[in-house]
């Protein structure tokens, strides 16, 4: 069974997504069968790099709404990330362009490390407060889980995997995705959202069977 994850590491239910995800497939008999695909989704293709900018004030603007109730939201997301053992820490933030976070995912896919490399760029953006769109923080990001510095460095800087990443948003799109974290179970069944763990377990258990009707 392959599983497409459609994900941005901006994307704060996303990384509640992953977790549920993994809670989920540790109950799950064919666990071991499960091949797992993270796919690039940009949620703000467009956003350009605001040095000082608070997420607060970012996603207020965005929305067209006030800080005050950008302020309330995050402190919910917090919460609820809380919940799984995650810690979500907005006031840290930088904001940046994710773009180049997908080309280093890819390059880790290349190399068979993108699961690890998924999970270390989510802590990196929402825990500890690093800069994804800078080239350096994303060189040292990979060599702790083990990509050559060097070669991560030719990686970013010369645009590889720029149309990958391209292609990957464009796939979403005409897959019918509504938003991320977009799961894809072999090309015939998707779902949207950080669901519940339970439910994840029950569709991935009606896909094995092959009662994908049942499943929708």
């Amino acid at each position: 069974m392959q599983l497409e994850i459609w994900s941005d590491v901006m994307c704060p239910f996303c990384y509640m997504g992953k977790r549920r995800l993994e809670t989920a497939l540790r109950e799950f008999a064919h666990r071991d069968e499960v091949e797992l695909v993270w796919r690039s989704y940009q949620l703000d293709p467009e956003l350009r790099a605001a040095p000082g900018k608070s997420i607060h004030e970012y996603l207020a603007e965005r929305k067209g709404m006030t800080r005050d109730w950008s302020e309330r939201m995050h402190g919910e997301l917090e919460k609820s990330a809380a919940e799984l053992g995650l810690s979500y820490k907005f006031g840290k933030v930088v904001v940046a362009n994710s773009f180049d976070a997908h080309r280093l995912a890819h390059f880790a896919r290349k190399s068979g490390i993108q699961g690890p490399m998924q999970e270390r760029l989510f802590a990196a953006y929402f825990t500890e407060g690093r800069d994804i769109g800078d080239e350096e923080t994303l060189v040292g990001l990979g060599a702790e889980i083990g990509l050559d510095p060097s070669e991560t460095r030719t990686v970013i800087a010369g645009g590889q995997f720029a149309d990958d990443v391209r292609r990957e948003c464009q796939d979403a799109e005409k897959l019918g995705a509504g938003g991320v974290p977009f799961f894809v179970i072999d090309r015939s069944y998707g779902f949207t959202g950080a669901q519940p763990s339970d439910l994840i377990l029950e569709i991935l258990t009606k896909a094995w069977s092959g009662q994908v009707e049942e499943a929708r």
